[in-house]
């Protein structure tokens, strides 16, 4: 494994790491809380040698450095242990008081420090003050020559002793920080050895070199699949929906020249997803004008008639022993022309049934019938059923749930297929973890149902109503299209002129010229009355009226210069009421 898969496999398994990380702080928490709390009391003395001279100073200097570094080990001595057991009276052994004494020095110096720590601080400082008396005597002892009367070194008391009012022991942040980083330490490893010892099939590389074929698909893991495993209504239009189309698409350009029409489906153990990956695609299938037979050859565990709703009383296994023809099993379902013929009731011998020379027959059959058959298979590390299947279709399609099945599985139910022989069109590497830029691009990207505000009646729009176009995930404002003009509303003074208009006048332009005959000249306002009365809808529709009626008031002017044109005209409307044109003239 290179860097990068070491990378993989800690962010794959995240969850070892967290874990381990609270698991070592909730350690380190419990014996932080446990632990007593200890002070400590510190004394400081310095080391010198009686000398004469530059000379014998320089070399008195080195000398004491020497020795001071001894004297660290004799602080926690058992010989300066008893004296102070004895001479302190604080009532520990001699044992306890040197486990309680420790001591230090800096580099390059002849200062010598020592630290009395306890869970008491006046015991702590008691002992302190005993070793301020005990210790330079006990070197004054050691460091006197036989038959000299003074020693060759000497220690002088020059600070202390101090007692430190916080405790010294424990310390919750460097316990935690310690107990974390150890924790993360352990999880980094955790998750690399799990790696390293996982055989599961995880990804298409390891699925496609396991079975030696190509996958056609990676289908990801879906939450709503469990109330909802049929990708219709809402479900068509999510990713898994769309990873099943891919392998829709793929399977169908396995072999071109040859296409495959009868298509078993199976896997090499349970719980892999078998079935909802056969229901699916099968409804696929049929969304691009096929006709498409699925059928239940799970004999044993049948659940293609309860995922699609349909009973199964009657379905493969009548028709296999002739109680019923395969076209009155089967039941439509959808508004495609998809077919579904359920496994029916469960038989006794369900392998030898599936391996009859009858059910090769309904394959020859249903190829006369259908485009494409699907067919759901039992497991085959299970039972023999589905190599038994397999073998008498065009080819197999293998569904392998990642993270679950093993390779060591994988490679079983491959080599069954190798040894029936049937043949293997691809893998379908089921229930995958999809990542966030996938599910990103295809949010972006998927067909929007029209909501209420795009189907809404153009005239309910106002002047500032706009229209949303989503593009990838992108809202465009765009301007409304602009709207008709609507008709002023009439006021009660022309209504009531409109009103007064016969209707056979409005609807006929040339009893408007003949009841014009006998009326006055109408005047400019009465024109306009008129026309907006008779409701034109647009300013054009105005002139245009307006000129008409000019042209009709030129063409009274020239009538009434004809003879008779003084006499009286019935109406139009009033001579299309009473009856023929000749009867009126006669009745005038």
């Amino acid at each position: 494994m290179d860097l990068r898969s070491y990378l993989r496999a800690v962010r794959q398994r995240w969850w070892v790491v967290l874990a381990a990380v609270l698991i070592a702080l909730g350690i380190g928490t419990a014996l932080t809380m446990q632990a007593q709390p200890e002070y400590a009391s510190t004394v400081t003395f310095f080391v010198n040698t009686p000398n004469e001279g530059v000379t014998d100073a320089y070399q008195g200097n080195l000398f004491t450095q020497q020795r001071v570094k001894s004297y660290v080990d004799l602080l926690s001595s058992d010989r300066l242990a008893q004296s102070l057991a004895a001479s302190s009276k604080v009532g520990l052994s001699t044992d306890a008081v040197r486990k309680r004494v420790s001591g230090s020095t800096e580099t390059n110096t002849v200062l010598l420090q020592a630290t009395v720590t306890d869970t008491k601080q006046a015991r702590a400082l008691k002992l302190t003050e005993a070793l301020t008396k005990t210790f330079p005597a006990l070197v004054q002892q050691i460091e006197t020559p036989p038959g000299a009367s003074q020693p060759t070194v000497k220690v002088e008391l020059v600070n202390g002793p101090r007692l430190s009012n916080d405790p010294v022991s424990p310390r919750p942040a460097r316990n935690l920080t310690l107990a974390g980083l150890l924790g993360l330490l352990a999880g980094v490893i955790g998750a690399i050895l799990r790696e390293q010892l996982d055989n599961t099939v995880r990804s298409t590389a390891i699925l496609q070199r396991v079975a030696s074929a190509a996958v056609l698909g990676q289908v990801p893991y879906d939450g709503e699949s469990k109330t909802t495993p049929l990708i219709v209504g809402s479900a068509g239009q999510s990713l898994r929906a769309e990873a099943l189309r891919k392998l829709r698409t793929n399977l169908r350009f396995v072999d071109i020249q040859e296409p495959s029409r009868v298509i078993a489906v199976t896997s090499a153990t349970q719980g892999e997803g078998k079935t909802t990956t056969c229901c699916n695609l099968a409804i696929t299938l049929a969304e691009t004008g096929s006709r498409v037979l699925l059928i239940d050859a799970d004999l044993r565990r049948p659940k293609v008639g309860h995922y699609f709703g349909l009973a199964s009383e009657v379905g493969l296994t009548d028709v296999l022993i002739g109680e019923v023809t395969v076209r009155a099993a089967a039941q439509p379902w959808g508004e495609k022309e998809l077919y579904v013929l359920t496994s029916g009731s469960v038989p006794p011998n369900p392998s030898e049934l599936l391996g009859s020379a009858r059910m090769t027959d309904l394959l020859r059959e249903l190829r006369d019938w259908v485009d494409i058959v699907i067919i759901d298979t039992p497991p085959l590390l299970s039972v023999t059923d589905g190599a038994v299947v397999s073998v008498q279709a065009d080819g197999t399609l293998m569904v392998t749930r990642a993270g679950k099945t093993t390779q060591a599985q994988v490679t079983a139910a491959v080599r069954a297929l190798q040894t029936v022989p049937a043949r293997l069109l691809g893998c379908v590497l089921n229930m995958t973890k999809a990542s966030r830029a996938d599910a990103y691009y295809y949010k972006s990207y998927k067909i929007l149902a029209p909501d209420a505000a795009s189907t809404a009646r153009p005239d309910a729009a106002g002047p500032d109503d706009t229209l949303v176009a989503e593009s990838s995930g992108e809202a465009t404002s765009l301007p409304a299209p602009a709207q008709k003009p609507r008709p002023p509303a009439a006021t009660p003074d022309r209504q009531s002129v409109h009103d007064e208009v016969p209707r056979a006048v409005r609807d006929d332009p040339r009893a408007v010229r003949e009841d014009s005959r006998a009326t006055p000249e109408p005047t400019d306002a009465e024109e306009l009355r008129t026309a907006e009365s008779r409701g034109i809808e647009s300013r054009g529709m105005e002139s245009r009226s307006a000129e008409f009626l000019a042209a009709e008031s030129r063409a009274m002017e020239s009538r009434a210069m004809e003879p008779g044109a003084g006499e009286p005209v019935e109406p139009a409307h009033a001579r299309h009421a009473s009856g023929s044109d000749e009867d009126q003239v006669t009745s005038m």
